[in-house]
């Protein structure tokens, strides 16, 4: 009979042709019955239910049976009522069907197919594949104590293989050993399966030795041998020796197919060696082999972690628009649900995923994972939640990543009482959480303020044998420096002492930062010192904290200091160095040297950011040379750098210094065109160019504009915002406008009323002078020696009857407040 399978199909249909019932199921049957050369003969069954677009296929193997026995052992069979002739597959769920506890070997002895030794391959063949170890050993203990059983590699090499699939490599090199007792010698099919045992639990050192030993007993290696052992390699993070396996694989006559060139791949990625694995892929293109989806896959990884997102989406639009004639996958869709959330494209995400569901695939828990982790990163806790319930209603069980990417979203988003209640939900669901989830626990806490919240998960997190790393200690010391925590600061350092936990350049930079940010110098500069003589290499983050640091209180010197010893260090220069050097120079009033590091940073690849441009703009503001703020805002426009809120206060600053009110007019016009917001500095640059043009015009307007921020504005501000008015002459106007502060509940003190107490009597309005007094000792504010001797003094220029009229309010204001005495008031 021809070697090849002959599939022949069965359709039963009812033999009446009665119109179907609605709403029931439709089921047709069907057998595929695959006929080879062998005497054993396999059946595919299964059915189709076309109601619900369900289908089902199941190999069915009878095994060597009663009719296939020599006549004595049928006779024995026939006999025997306890004797049943069950086919395999029957045979295999009654095995699994049973507990480990209950006797197997009694079953396994009322089969009648145990009489012949050509079905106990075939029976180790079918229970290791269900993948239960239990059943499958007890069949093996079993069959070893049998007369006629007789060991063979076959047998062995799916032993090994099913412990290999439960990463039990002591038990599988055994079974190795085992055999050869058994005078079984092994093939090149065992040492693939013992290699490949030990690939999977990392243990590529031993998958090593057993290829040597393959060596020894002159066993060739076959193409599987290597891939194996380049396998084990790559997957425990060592390419080289993977790359020196491939190399040697070639130089025995082996030459390297597509799935040796794929685990090459993965191993330089396992191994962070993107560089390499896009050279290497370089390489393969210019053999005959064709890359497959999973080489895509593998580039396209690398370039995502190489930052080349361009390249990336590339090759995925090549893929799906069959230029590669590799179709994308479910791994391919993942990736790119990656990269966009890299790269800040949370909307494309998104699309991808509904482009990915639309093309027919089903998402598995990493895809719902890397669109999770997508929202949380940008603080999305609503479409995280969104996804994450979504995830559970396909019947996906939240995994710890998952969870974790949930507290990473209400901690991003401010609400870490939410992110302890995923927390407290998460141990409930019984997963375990891990060092992530800790680490974004304490994040959350530390980000939004509760610091002792953050520091008593640092010691649940010990309690429950998670031990803190180094992203732990500079999490915290961040938060600490964030919130002004001094004590704080100190105690994690020596947290982190005790727990040997030794601090890298991140760590010291939040913890130098942290320091700098409550105005602790020189603890700054000894933690500096100290990471110095520990060998951590400085950053560019380092020096910039240093130099700003410094900056901040006035310690200009040691700021310079800093920023030569960065060049001396040749670390790049970043952007954030750049403008905090050209702020140095801007403070010191050195203009000349501020130009010429902005000049150095327009040769830098990039140029000048937003935050150059406007430490640049404070420099020339502070110069009072407003055409040069002017003409670089302009040139910041042309460069295609957007100016935010600091940059446009900074020109304004510059103009009002350099009497351009009226530019300064134009440039908040320009900052309502562009939606750039306005905040305190805007409005008081704004109020100041009013007053000096004496526009009241312009002046009412911009009352209009910030009168809805009154209960929110700075006391300064609104006392500016009355002696604009107050200057302008608009007495009346400035009480208008004082009453609807008051009636907004904004903040009222001493200045205040001596603002208005001021334009008052420059307007010799006298008598709503001494009521404003009224207000003030009314409210509990006791008015000042000079209020009472300013209007006294007015009384003294002024007429009789207005004298005298004057002095008996004052004595009246006199009785009411008491703290102030007559001596005082004469």
């Amino acid at each position: 009979m021809d070697a090849s399978l002959q599939l022949h199909a069965h359709l039963f249909t009812p033999t009446h042709h009665s119109p179907p019932k609605p709403k029931t199921k439709t089921r047709f049957p069907v057998i595929l019955r695959c006929i080879s050369g062998e005497t054993n003969t396999k059946k595919l069954v299964g059915f189709v239910d076309y109601d619900n677009g369900e289908r089902q296929v199941s190999v069915h193997v009878p095994g060597f049976k009663n009719a296939d026995f020599p006549k004595r052992i049928r006779m024995r069979v026939q006999t025997d009522r306890f004797q049943k002739d069950w086919d395999i597959s029957d045979l295999v769920s009654m095995i699994l069907k049973l507990n480990q506890h209950e006797d197997v070997n009694g079953l396994l002895n009322r089969w009648a197919g145990r009489f012949s030794r050509k079905n106990y391959p075939i029976l180790i063949r079918e229970i290791s594949q269900t993948g239960s170890l239990e059943h499958t050993n007890q069949v093996f203990k079993w069959m070893k104590n049998q007369k006629n059983y007789c060991a063979n590699n076959d047998i062995y090499n799916m032993m090994i293989r099913l412990y290999a699939r439960h990463n039990q490599t002591d038990q599988a090199r055994g079974l190795f050993f085992e055999m050869q007792k058994w005078r079984c010698k092994p093939n090149a099919e065992t040492y693939n399966a013992l290699i490949s045992a030990h690939g999977r639990a990392g243990q590529w050192r031993w998958a090593t030795n057993i290829m040597e030993d393959m060596l020894r007993a002159a066993v060739p290696p076959t193409r599987s041998t290597y891939n194996n052992l380049i396998h084990a390699c790559g997957s425990s993070g060592n390419w080289k020796e993977a790359l020196k396996v491939s190399k040697k694989m070639t130089e025995n006559g082996v030459g390297p197919d597509l799935v040796t060139h794929n685990i090459v791949l993965s191993a330089f990625k396992t191994g962070s060696q993107y560089s390499k694995a896009l050279s290497y892929y370089e390489l393969m293109k210019g053999t005959k082999i064709r890359p497959d989806t999973t080489t895509l896959n593998i580039v396209i990884h690398c370039l995502i972690k190489l930052g080349q997102f361009e390249k990336a989406i590339d090759i995925f639009h090549s893929m799906r628009k069959k230029r590669a004639q590799c179709d994308p996958d479910i791994v391919t869709f993942t990736s790119m649900i990656h990269l966009y959330s890299v790269s800040g494209q949370i909307e494309n995400c998104k699309a991808v995923y509904g482009t990915m569901i639309a093309e027919g695939f089903k998402p598995n828990i990493i895809s719902y994972n890397a669109l999770l982790g997508a929202y949380a990163s940008r603080g999305l806790s609503d479409e995280a939640l969104s996804v994450f319930n979504d995830k559970k209603k396909n019947r996906f069980r939240p995994d710890v990543v998952s969870y974790t990417s949930l507290i990473n979203a209400y901690g991003k988003s401010q609400q870490p009482e939410k992110a302890m209640e995923v927390f407290d939900k998460m141990k409930k669901n019984n997963v375990k959480p891990n060092l992530v989830t800790y680490n974004a626990l304490i994040d959350a806490f530390g980000s939004n303020g509760f610091l002792p919240e953050a520091v008593n998960m640092l010691h649940e997190m010990e309690t429950n044998e998670v031990q803190p790393n180094i992203v732990t200690v500079s999490t915290l010391l961040a938060c600490c420096g964030r919130y002004g925590q001094k004590v704080k600061i100190d105690s994690i350092l020596a947290a982190a002492d005790s727990r040997g936990i030794c601090l890298n350049t991140v760590a010291y930079n939040s913890a130098i930062g942290s320091y700098m940010n409550i105005g602790e110098c020189d603890k700054a500069l000894a933690l500096y010192k100290s990471m110095r003589e520990k060998n951590v290499k400085p950053d560019s983050v380092t020096f910039n904290v240093l130099i700003s640091g410094c900056s901040k209180m006035s310690k200009y010197t040691e700021a310079l200091e800093f920023f030569i010893e960065m060049v001396d260090l040749n670390i790049t220069i970043s952007n954030e160095v750049y403008s905090s050097v050209i702020s140095v120079y801007s403070k010191q009033g050195q203009l000349l040297e501020a130009e010429s590091m902005f000049s150095k940073m327009r040769m830098t690849h990039g140029g000048p950011d937003v935050v150059a441009y406007t430490a640049m703009l404070h420099a020339y503001s502070t110069a009072e040379k407003w055409e040069n703020a002017f003409a670089l805002f302009q040139e910041m426009e042309m460069n295609g750098v957007q100016p935010d809120l600091i940059a446009c206060s900074a020109l304004m600053r510059a103009f009002n210094r350099g009497s351009q009110p009226a530019k300064v007019l134009v440039v908040a016009e320009y900052m309502q065109d562009m939606k750039i917001p306005m905040n305190d500095t805007i409005y008081f640059e704004m109020l100041s160019a009013c007053s000096i043009l004496r526009d009241w015009r312009k002046m009412i307007e911009l009352i209009g504009l910030i009168e809805p921020s009154f209960n929110t504005m700075s006391i300064g501000l609104l006392n500016q915002l009355l002696h604009s008015i107050g200057k302008l002459g608009k007495t009346e106007t400035m009480i208008k406008i004082f009453y609807k502060i008051v009636a907004t509940g904004a903040e009222i003190n001493n200045s205040t009323y001596l603002v208005l107490l001021k334009n008052l009597l420059a307007a010799q309005n006298w008598r709503k002078y001494l009521e404003v007094m009224e207000w003030m000792v009314d409210s509990g504010i006791e008015p000042s020696v000079d209020m009472y001797h300013n209007i006294l003094s007015f009384a003294r220029s002024s007429g009789r009857e207005c004298s005298v009229m004057i002095h008996n309010r004052v004595e009246c204001l006199r009785r009411k407040n008491m703290p102030v005495s007559s001596q005082q008031i004469r």
